[in-house]
């Protein structure tokens, strides 16, 4: 399964935007959903629900994707997540 180096993961976090403060349930890790959205990415035909769980609740990864889609952030990370993928 995809996971993100901690070289990887130190281009991509910069780009993440700030966690939202603590109050009630603990967010999720950032850097597990990202590694969902990789493997999404590497398995383009299969649905949100087969993701496997050990990236959290597919509904978590697929509502921070389409949220960060819509605010412009996806945009950025897709790229330095292509150029750290890609020279590996």
């Amino acid at each position: 399964m995809p996971q993100l180096t901690d070289e990887q993961w130190k281009k991509i976090a910069p780009l993440l935007p700030p966690q939202k403060p603590s109050t009630g349930r603990p967010g999720a890790d950032l850097r597990t959903i990202i590694s969902g959205l990789v493997w999404i990415h590497m398995h383009p035909n299969k649905p949100w629900r087969k993701l496997p769980r050990e990236y959290g609740p597919w509904s978590t990864v697929a509502n921070r994707y389409y949220r960060w889609r819509k605010s412009g952030v996806w945009e950025r990370i897709n790229s330095a997540l292509e150029e750290v993928l890609g020279h590996e």
